[in-house]
């Protein structure tokens, strides 16, 4: 853990106060206020996939934010219409529009990455079903799958075994 701010000491969590950095051990770094060692004010968390959180802070707790992806969509909780059960575009295609006939776009990466040998890509990056470890598209820790998330993963999710064909322009 580590923290950058304004305060002259940091013995400990509990003593940090004012601006600054805290970078959790995940890797998820949390920029803003600090009051007593807890998120207070604006503050933000950036998350090791590119996501980020603002939000409003008291106490440690979020009382208003917005998440935004790393592509750049913003999470709503209504009239949200990414991927949803009738429309099955990336955000990418919506924003862009479709790719020709023939190509499609497999992940929100173009060209998406090369999965590793026994492994899913799970969307925000790697599973490996023996170990049940996730980690992001560099390979570092995310997190570990549950029995849902698992069994999920398995079901809808691209595999390294899967074989993708290349477009190929007409001659």
């Amino acid at each position: 853990t580590r923290y950058t701010g304004r305060s002259p000491e940091t013995p400990s969590p509990s003593g940090m106060e004012g601006q600054g950095s805290y970078t959790l051990p995940t890797g998820t770094e949390y920029r803003g206020a600090l009051r007593d060692g807890m998120f207070e004010g604006e503050g933000e968390l950036i998350f090791p996939n590119g996501g980020r959180y603002r939000a409003v802070w008291h106490r440690g707790v979020p009382v208003q934010g917005k998440y935004t992806f790393a592509d750049g969509l913003q999470y709503k909780d209504k009239k949200w219409h990414y991927c949803d059960g009738y429309d099955r575009r990336f955000y990418t295609e919506i924003c862009s529009g479709l790719k020709p006939p023939g190509t499609s776009q497999l992940t929100n990466l173009d060209p998406p990455k090369k999965i590793p040998e026994g492994c899913y890509d799970c969307g925000d990056g790697f599973y490996n079903p023996e170990t049940r470890v996730i980690v992001d598209y560099e390979l570092r820790f995310l997190r570990n799958a549950d029995d849902d998330e698992h069994e999920w993963i398995i079901r809808t999710c691209r595999k390294a075994w899967d074989e993708t064909i290349e477009h190929k322009p007409k001659p």
